[in-house]
């Protein structure tokens, strides 16, 4: 196996501030879990800022943090308060921008979170709305509707929610406001001018705070029919998701990030890859995740579809594609490669079902190698650096709003939320607090920390450490060309620029690697006859 290089200390990126993005390496922080600075359970900035150094050395480019916002935390701070004051739960405003202009010094970027979609029910705004009544202008801002039957009792429409259960909830006066989300996340109005004045006003706020990017939760969720009709599958257009009126608010929000130097990253899940493509215009969003390759199953045929499929349908606006394995929302990557069915969707998630950590872990290795070696950015959630697997969250302490509102049946995304372990010996694996964490950590959680990983030559924290050095040197793993190389079957094999090439192979016997000149790094040892084993990745120089 490749041997660990310890990553340098750096200097801020010298790269034009246009083009960084194209193939950076960004790591989400959910503040909530990362690293406890003031000892109270709960993740917060002083945390991070105590963390920069860990992250620098680990080699990312940006950050992209969770929403840190004023909240309420009906969904884990994705229903926001008040856009300008930090929760007091992470720290204060002040130290938010301390942060951001030290990891600035490291050569790190941030990247904030906003949720245009929806606020929280406790935001001035909704709470104004409340009060005024039927046909005030507050109620504008939103979706108030009275309700259809007899005495207005059902809803005015029959919309399906993101998450289980109903999309409408009444109020005391009569009227139903409408919530994708949970009820504590009224949608707003995207007809209305305040309501797009405000969020660019909100851009401006954090780009002159010195962020450099904005993530868009949600991004293709904000328009909706004005009439509001009842959902028709299929139907098209559909009448909340992905209308053309989006597109006219982004071009708005462009120009704001234009003057900043700014770069977005949309939260877009579509399945028609033309519709997706139009977010990437060149006058839209810089980039968007991708979905499709974080769905797909371990399996040599579908990546390569899902590989092939995404760069082609970014190649007609000239974005770069980005490559995800995990996040906030999604199985950890380990335990999802070790069950049988290694895809990812929603609707599948299930209490109790098993997995095989040891071979999760393998697949886990491999796929980190195979998708830093593609072209564009990626995004990589915290914690998966440390291998961590997706916990088992004792039912009484879930609190996920999806895990309620399916009535206990969907085990929610709390598993992939749960405190880092930074520290084996110390309470609660050094995440710092001084009482149990809001979300409880495994008993074996100590054997993931990042201080045992970081003595252990063959642990993931090296092998992304390593990888990530290499993808820094060696510019040819950033963004440019793809050509794939024949391979026997259930291999991938491809190279990049500058003679660099990577095979992954996920077949059931070892692998002959092609002939090369020197070998930068393996995801695991080759075998006695330098063979690369099944669920094992390398990258090679070819000359």
């Amino acid at each position: 196996m490749g041997q660990p290089t310890p990553a340098q200390k750096r200097t801020p990126d010298p790269s034009p501030a246009d083009t960084w993005w194209r193939s950076a390496v960004i790591y989400q922080v959910y503040v909530r879990s990362f690293a406890d600075g003031d000892g109270d359970g709960t993740g917060d900035l002083a945390g991070v800022r105590a963390k920069l150094p860990y992250l620098a050395d680990l080699g990312v480019d940006a950050l992209w943090f969770s929403p840190w916002y004023l909240s309420p935390m009906a969904d884990g701070g994705y229903d926001v308060a008040d856009y300008r004051t930090i929760d007091p739960a992470f720290g204060t405003l002040a130290e938010a921008e301390k942060l951001i202009s030290e990891a600035r010094e490291l050569g790190i970027r941030t990247i904030v979170d906003i949720v245009p979609n929806h606020v929280s029910d406790q935001h001035p705004w909704f709470r104004a709305a409340l009060e005024a009544g039927p046909g005030s202008p507050e109620r504008e801002l939103f979706h108030f509707r009275p309700g259809r039957g007899p005495h207005g009792a059902q809803p005015p429409n029959d919309w399906p929610s993101e998450f289980a259960g109903g999309t409408w909830t009444r109020v005391p006066d009569g009227e139903w406001y409408l919530h994708l989300f949970a009820p504590e996340q009224p949608d707003l109005n995207w007809d209305h001018p305040a309501v797009r004045q405000e969020h660019e006003d909100i851009l401006r706020f954090w780009f002159e705070r010195g962020v450099a990017g904005v993530r868009i939760d949600s991004a293709a969720l904000l328009a909706k029919d004005p009439e509001l009709p009842d959902f028709v599958e299929g139907r098209d257009p559909n009448p909340f998701v992905d209308r053309d009126e989006l597109h006219d608010i982004y071009r708005s929000w462009r120009r704001v990030a234009d003057a900043y130097d700014g770069v977005f990253v949309g939260e877009v899940w579509l399945p028609d890859t033309e519709r997706f493509a139009r977010y990437l215009r060149p006058d839209e969003l810089h980039t968007a995740f991708n979905f499709n390759f974080l769905s797909c199953p371990w399996d040599a045929t579908r990546l390569r579809a899902a590989i092939d499929d995404t760069l082609a349908e970014h190649a007609p606006v000239g974005a770069p594609a980005t490559w995800v394995l995990c996040n906030h929302d999604v199985t950890r990557t380990v335990t999802r490669y070790g069950r049988e069915d290694t895809a990812f969707a929603f609707a599948t998630k299930a209490f109790g079902t098993p997995t095989d950590l040891a071979l999760g872990t393998r697949r886990a290795r491999a796929a980190a190698l195979l998708s830093l070696a593609l072209p564009g950015s990626v995004y990589l959630y915290q914690g998966e650096e440390l291998g961590l697997p997706e916990a088992d969250i004792p039912a009484d302490r879930i609190q996920d709003p999806m895990h309620h509102r399916s009535g206990g049946r969907d085990p929610g995304r709390d598993g992939c939320r749960v405190p880092l372990p930074w520290l084996a010996d110390a309470p609660y694996a050094g995440f710092g607090a001084q009482q149990e964490p809001w979300l409880p950590q495994p008993p074996d959680w100590a054997s993931y920390a990042a201080d045992r990983q970081e003595a252990d030559p063959d642990s993931m924290l090296h092998l992304y450490r390593t990888a990530l050095s290499i993808r820094r040197t060696r510019p040819g793993f950033g963004d440019g060309p793809l050509r794939w190389l024949p391979a026997e079957p259930g291999v991938l094999a491809f190279t990049r620029t500058d003679g660099l090439m990577c095979i992954v192979n996920l077949a059931a016997e070892a692998a002959q690697l092609p002939d090369h000149s020197d070998i930068l790094l393996t995801s695991g040892p080759l075998d006695d006859t330098g063979r690369l084993p099944c669920d094992t990745a390398a990258w090679l120089l070819l000359f």
